[in-house]
């Protein structure tokens, strides 16, 4: 369904009854990530709603440059979704920058949600913290910076430096098929620029809210993005309880990867935090 809010009209699919999940995708995706998860919450009592981000996938790209898809304009929408279809508290799922827009979304109103779970992305500082090989890994932030250069480099030859970097993303083709629409690749590079320019990757490290429990993060044993370290430290960034899941046999899509496991991750921890 199509969602017209105050600045954007987002895709986003909706299903279910009960109490409210809250899916949000991350780079390069939409909300067809959760495709497997949708149709085991909604069996098992819950509504979801999963919204593609502005600038990806069916979503509005608005005009503004790189500020108009700065993570608090995502939390944003969000929050003007939710609204917009009577929801007053919700478990929140993200995934990759998804992640970080949710956290943002619960250091903002901690009383509209529930619970939190994290996937592959920890706390801002945990990732920050987590040393030199998380900086290796993340080589790719610090490329996206520079407009034309990188969708150049990632659209060269029928797109295969960014097929390389999807590598084992099960949609790849699909993804790099929505990212050839004009300005669609700068849109989702966008995110990037405005939450993390040099200054925020290089400039003196800020202190960071910490995340309202409970929160639960989901970590794949096979992702070539980020270290396991990096969601680990997320523990002590947390004001409540903390749990962690290694996921064995996933790559960096996780929920496409390993659906049964993630399902039955996502289900056990909503029911230990039910919304009240």
């Amino acid at each position: 369904m199509r969602v017209e809010l105050s600045e954007v009209t987002l895709d986003v699919e909706v299903g279910g009854e009960g109490p409210a999940i809250l899916l949000v995708h991350g780079f390069p995706d939409s909300h067809h990530l959760w495709r497997h998860q949708v149709p085991a919450l909604t069996a098992a009592g819950y509504m979801c709603v999963a919204p593609t981000l502005r600038g990806f996938g069916a979503s509005d790209r608005p005009e503004g440059g790189a500020e108009a898809y700065h993570p608090a304009k995502h939390a944003g929408d969000l929050l003007e979704l939710l609204a917009r279809l009577g929801i007053e508290r919700a478990h929140l799922v993200g995934h990759d920058w998804g992640s970080g827009i949710v956290q943002g979304l619960a250091q903002a109103v901690p009383e509209r949600v529930a619970s939190l779970s994290i996937l592959s992305v920890g706390h801002l500082a945990s990732l920050r913290d987590a040393g030199f090989e998380q900086k290796q890994l993340s080589w790719y932030m610090i490329l996206f910076q520079f407009p034309g250069i990188a969708e150049e480099w990632l659209a060269r030859d029928d797109f295969a430096n960014l097929r390389e970097m999807l590598g084992e993303h099960p949609d790849a083709d699909a993804t790099v098929e929505s990212l050839r629409a004009p300005g669609a690749l700068t849109a989702a590079l966008n995110i990037y620029r405005a939450a993390l320019p040099p200054e925020v990757q290089f400039g003196p490290a800020l202190p960071l809210p910490p995340l309202p429990g409970p929160v639960m993060g989901v970590w794949s044993a096979g992702d070539r993005f980020l270290t396991e370290r990096s969601m680990t430290g997320t523990a002590k960034h947390v004001d409540g309880t903390w749990r962690y899941e290694r996921v064995e046999n996933a790559g960096h899509w996780l929920q496409l990867d390993r659906p049964e496991k993630i399902n039955a991750l996502l289900l056990d921890f909503l029911a230990e935090n039910p919304i009240g």
